[in-house]
């Protein structure tokens, strides 16, 4: 494991750069699913472990979870996805 410290953009910047948050297969790994992070242009910036996701808000009501997961995702965009 890396002992480099990742950088997030900050919510202001992640709106501006973020044009969608899509569940998908992962398809590398059968059962697995993830989100990916699109800019505005269609490219794919990153991705995020959905179990993982979900996990980090699961104290959330279920009426508010998929609010809460897409604003977890924009507030952990890594500083280098604006390079992609």
């Amino acid at each position: 494991m890396s002992d480099e410290k990742v950088e997030f953009l900050s919510l202001a910047e992640a709106v501006q750069l973020v044009g969608a948050i899509q569940e998908e297969e992962d398809i590398d790994r059968e059962n697995r699913r993830i989100l990916t992070v699109y800019n505005c242009d269609d490219k794919e910036l990153c991705w995020f472990d959905y179990e993982e996701v979900l996990a980090s808000v699961s104290n959330v009501a279920k009426s508010e979870k998929k609010e809460a997961v897409q604003n977890y995702i924009l507030s952990h965009i890594p500083a280098w996805a604006v390079k992609i």
